[in-house]
């Protein structure tokens, strides 16, 4: 490795690896050198050609503004390879009247948004990102992880520390984007606030026995709230993605459930109105938490993804909220390398951080005020609830302002060319 690089992204998760793909356009141009250091090894994900669709894999929902990104980045063509287009979102409370529905032709769009399995976009990303290391823009750096950071003279001084030896270099600007659990964020001193919400999400990919025609479901009901994802065919199979939000002490006892008791389970609490489950494959759970860094620029140093905000699965914006935030920033870091400003100026970050706050603060507190709204057992709220998904739905205005927010096109977008 280097001894100073222009910019150090530390975690190569999809909002790390992001941002490096968007950096890297220009790299050669602009004369930047990118180290991306991810702590965990990525041996056998860099070739797509190996690459095998799972029952089991984890997915993502990416909104049509996302998607609109990865077509900036030139990697859109590849990924749509393996996603499943959402072409119609219902929404509806458990029990009650009230019901919404979104539709991709209504909007003038050719899907509301996509779903994608995370290790697919992974592969395509990283496909991407070892073009770069072969010319020269990027040093990947697995297995590694920076221990300590500190401005000294102007520069991001970093401790990494890797399976063979201790390395010391410098950068103009650190990039944190190690998730919600960043030692690193903590160790610099960077506080955050955190509300538990004392549930957990639990998720798995169900198969059903008819096709979900692009349709995705959002089903809010008295223990939380559920959305059912379309995903592609496997080996024949109708598939969906499921994320089941429960209060925290029926979690355990829903993952300790058999395959058929799962199923029956959870044909009870959504209802026959996507056909009926048929297979489920493993499942995973994780406690929800709104979780907000106090800081996400200083001099030298900027916070991404779940490092800067953790929020409510409900709609799925977290990932989609992440990404403009890197497109974002890379459109603000390309545009200071253009006109021979540091990359660690913290005038140019704190207009980035400015920038993202209006987004974030919306999408956040949806997120937040939706489930707390749906959460609440009481007869006339219901009713109110009902009669606002009802309004929604027939009214072509709401519905369209909607629909723009939920699929990531409420704010001007990132010009990353």
């Amino acid at each position: 490795m280097r001894q100073h690089y222009d910019i150090v992204i530390m975690g190569a998760g999809m909002v790390g690896a992001s941002l490096a793909a968007a950096l890297l356009q220009h790299a050669t141009a602009l004369h930047l050198n990118i180290a991306l250091i991810e702590p965990n090894p990525l041996d056998g994900q860099l070739d797509t050609h190996s690459y095998q669709p799972s029952f089991d894999g984890r997915v993502t929902a990416l909104a049509y503004g996302s998607a609109q990104i990865y077509q900036q980045l030139q990697l859109w063509d590849k990924l749509q390879a393996q996603v499943q287009p959402i072409a119609h979102i219902h929404i509806s409370e458990r029990g009650h009247f009230g019901a919404a529905r979104l539709h991709a032709e209504q909007e003038k769009v050719p899907a509301l948004g996509y779903v994608v399995e995370n290790k697919w976009l992974g592969q395509v990303l990283y496909q991407h990102l070892q073009q770069h290391v072969n010319a020269a823009n990027l040093d990947f750096c697995t297995g590694a992880t920076v221990t300590q950071a500190e401005r000294l003279e102007g520069k991001m001084q970093l401790q990494i520390e890797t399976g063979d030896q201790p390395l010391q270099l410098t950068t103009d600007l650190l990039v944190m984007a190690d998730g919600g659990r960043s030692a690193l964020r903590d160790k610099m001193g960077i506080s955050y606030t955190e509300e538990v919400y004392q549930q957990q999400a639990l998720v798995c990919n169900v198969g059903i026995d008819r096709a979900h025609n692009n349709i995705a479901y959002e089903r809010f009901t008295d223990t939380g709230p559920m959305a059912l994802l379309p995903l592609l065919r496997q080996n024949k199979q109708h598939r969906c993605g499921l994320i089941w939000t429960v209060p925290e002490q029926q979690g355990d006892e829903l993952l300790a459930l058999s395959d058929r008791e799962f199923i029956s389970a959870l044909q009870r609490r959504f209802g026959f109105r996507a056909g009926r489950f048929t297979h489920v494959g493993e499942r995973f759970s994780y406690p929800l938490k709104l979780q907000r860094a106090q800081e996400q620029v200083r001099a030298g140093v900027a916070i991404l993804g779940n490092a800067a905000h953790t929020l409510h699965p409900i709609a799925g914006q977290g990932f989609n909220l992440a990404l403009r935030g890197v497109a974002a920033l890379a459109e603000h870091l390309l545009g200071a390398a253009r006109n021979g400003q540091s990359l660690g100026d913290y005038e140019m970050l704190y207009q980035y951080q400015q920038s993202r706050l209006a987004d974030q603060r919306a999408t956040i507190n949806f997120s937040d005020k939706s489930m707390r709204l749906f959460a609440i057992d009481n007869p006339l709220l219901a009713l109110g609830r009902d009669a606002g998904l009802q309004l929604l739905d027939i009214c072509p205005a709401a519905k369209t302002l909607f629909s723009r927010s939920a699929m990531g096109l409420a704010s001007p977008m990132a010009d990353l060319h």
